[in-house]
C-alpha cells in the first residue's frame, strides 16, 4: 500500500511539473526531442554520435561560437550543403558537405537539437525562423 501511495505521489508530481512548463519550454522540448531523431537518421553518420566530427575531414558541431555567429545560415547549410573552407574550434576544414532533403520543420528540429547539444546553448530554432532563413539562401 505504501509503495502505491509513493508511486501515485511521484506520478502526480510529474504531471504537475509537466503542466507547469511554459509554451516556450514545451515547444523547445518537442523540437529538441524530435531533432535528436532527425540527427541520428541524417547527421550522426558523418558528425558522430557526440557531434565530434571526423578528424580533419568533417567538422565537429561543438563550436557554439561558429553556430551563434552563423545562426541565420545554418538552415541553408543543412538544406544546401557547404563547400569551401570553414574554421571550427580553431581548426580549418576544407571539404564538401552534401545538402539534405529535409523539410523546413525537420531542419528546425535538428538545428534546435544541434544548437543545444554538445556544449551549445542557443535556444529553439522554430519553423518560422527556418522558413525565413531558407528564403535568404545564396
Amino acid at each position: 500500500m505504501k509503495l502505491k501511495l509513493i508511486g501515485t505521489l511521484i506520478l502526480l508530481v510529474g504531471v504537475i511539473v509537466t503542466s507547469c512548463q511554459s509554451d516556450q519550454e514545451m515547444e523547445f522540448n518537442r523540437y529538441y526531442t524530435a531533432g535528436s531523431l532527425v540527427y541520428q537518421q541524417h547527421c550522426q553518420n558523418c558528425h558522430g554520435d557526440k557531434g565530434q566530427g571526423l578528424q580533419s575531414l568533417i567538422p565537429p558541431l561543438t563550436d557554439s561560437t561558429y553556430l551563434k555567429n552563423n545562426k541565420a545560415k545554418l538552415a541553408c547549410i543543412v538544406k544546401n550543403g557547404l563547400e569551401g573552407k570553414v574554421t571550427i574550434n580553431g581548426r580549418l576544414f576544407d571539404d564538401q558537405m552534401q545538402g539534405d532533403d529535409l523539410t523546413p520543420l525537420e531542419i528546425a528540429k535538428v538545428l534546435t537539437y544541434i544548437s543545444n547539444s554538445y556544449g551549445n546553448k542557443l535556444g529553439t530554432m522554430n519553423l518560422e525562423q527556418v522558413q525565413s532563413d531558407l528564403k535568404n539562401c545564396k
